[in-house]
């Protein structure tokens, strides 16, 4: 309110009686009116201006972190396909001084594989003996039994991959029924 005495005694020093029509009082609280509309529309637009700013940061952040779920999910099957491969190869024939050397690359492989995973987020959901979790696994079938509590898991068809904090591929699972 200073500000206005001090414009007013201005005003009055130059003659101004205020008695004219458009009276300057009347002209200054217009303008502070003005000028105050203006600062709240430059106030939101920085507001507006830095909620844009994080939200870009945050999406550039996520695309980031998430860029590879698409290669993740493709190798998943190859993963599938060593471990099918291992788990076909009759105890005998993994005795066979022939097959060792290439038993011994196929399990380097998907040492290797599992490794990747590991350093890139992607790591294998627990399954077997664990209460069913629909947000992680899917259950195919309903197996009975006296042994463990109905709901548990008791058998694992395929394995379930996560990417960091996201699914890539639930485990497909059997689940517990009473007998």
């Amino acid at each position: 309110m200073n500000d206005e005495q001090d414009l007013q005694e201005q005003a009055e020093a130059a003659g101004f009686d205020g008695a004219e029509d458009g009276a300057p009082e009347q002209d200054f609280s217009d303008l502070v009116k003005e000028l105050e509309e203006v600062r709240q529309h430059v106030l939101y637009a920085q507001a507006e201006t830095h909620n844009v700013r994080r939200r870009l940061e945050q999406e550039k952040l996520t695309a980031a972190t998430y860029a590879a779920t698409g290669f993740a999910r493709d190798m998943l099957s190859v993963k599938d396909n060593l471990d099918r491969a291992l788990a076909a190869v009759p105890e005998e024939l993994r005795q066979d001084d022939k097959l060792k050397a290439l038993l011994t690359g196929i399990e380097a492989t998907s040492r290797e594989l599992d490794s990747v995973f590991a350093r890139n987020g992607v790591t294998r959901v627990e399954a077997l003996g664990k209460a069913l979790d629909p947000n992680r696994h899917q259950a195919m079938v309903e197996i009975p039994s006296d042994e463990a509590e109905p709901g548990t898991i008791v058998q694992e068809m395929q394995a379930g991959y996560m990417l960091k904090d996201r699914l890539l591929r639930p485990a497909l699972v059997g689940v517990a029924k009473k007998g």
